[in-house]
């Protein structure tokens, strides 16, 4: 396929992503859906797609068959994929990142998702992108070497940003928002993170979330404010173990249902009115 046929099958994707989400009047991130060459953040062909069956094999090498609304994996035999476009330009889009803006993107994968926010933030902006699999952040720091505002780490996401950011985003589940995530956001700054629960099976976990929720926070003078987006899926984070007194708990809240009410984080502060889910020093609370 030549440049020019390959470059209208990336605008149509974009258009297809963001309308399929009700993204409207996002121009920037329309553009840089239809920019960032998806294929080259994939590997070489053959490809990968995952289904509910499995993994199944892409018969052609051409680069247009990736530019659709599916999974294509990363390391198939983790259940690692490239994300559902989607989902994450719905995700990207809340975020909300403006040029000049900093952002840490926690669990980049081979960075794909990275290449498009750090189009959108632009050359005045930063973006901090921290894999903790060795493979995939080699591959994402090649993958990146054309975007100079991005710096890639190898690490572990609960420990980043290290520094004040603009906006957090993480594509891991955990059942947990790390201390970094929350205290490390400026004033206007934004989180969204999948909160969610291990899934396991008769071997036991199986490196995916059974319960996930895509949620948004919002740092503000005084407390952050908060937001369920939608029920998602995940891999689960590698680098966290433990919590399993918490899993039951997380189970239960998705379980009852009611997340769509939830309206705060309380954040190492008392408990103060109705929450969803509750822990010492942090809970989800509902709208009054």
């Amino acid at each position: 396929m030549d440049e020019e046929a390959l470059a209208n099958c990336r605008r149509a994707f974009a258009a297809q992503v963001l309308s399929k989400e009700g993204v409207q009047s996002d121009d920037a991130l329309l553009r840089a859906f239809a920019t960032v060459p998806r294929e080259r953040f994939l590997g070489p062909p053959p490809w990968k797609t995952a289904s509910w069956c499995g993994y199944v094999d892409v018969p052609s090498g051409d680069p247009s068959v990736v530019y659709q609304d599916a999974l294509f994996a990363l390391q198939h035999e983790r259940h690692v994929n490239n994300g559902s476009p989607s989902l994450h330009a719905r995700g990207i889009h809340k975020l909300a990142l403006r040029r000049g803006e900093t952002v840490c993107h926690v669990g980049a994968g081979s960075g794909y998702y990275t290449a498009i926010m750090s189009l959108l933030v632009g050359g005045d902006g930063h973006v901090t992108a921290v894999e903790f699999n060795e493979e995939l952040a080699r591959r994402a720091e090649d993958n990146l070497r054309a975007y100079p505002n991005v710096r890639v780490v190898r690490g572990n996401g609960v420990e980043w940003p290290r520094e004040l950011t603009d906006a957090v985003y993480v594509n891991f589940a955990v059942h947990f928002p790390a201390e970094p995530w929350v205290e490390r956001l400026s004033v206007g700054g934004r989180l969204i993170m999948p909160l969610g629960v291990p899934d396991v099976d008769a071997a036991g976990p199986t490196g995916l979330a059974s319960y996930a929720g895509f949620f948004l926070f919002c740092r503000e003078e005084h407390g952050y404010a908060a937001e369920y987006l939608a029920p998602v899926s995940f891999v689960w984070a590698e680098a966290v173990a433990g919590g399993f007194d918490s899993y039951r708990r997380l189970e239960a809240a998705f379980s009852r249902g009611g997340m769509q009410h939830v309206r705060a984080l309380r954040w190492k502060t008392a408990r103060q009115g109705k929450e969803w889910y509750s822990e010492a020093d942090w809970g989800l609370v509902f709208g009054m």
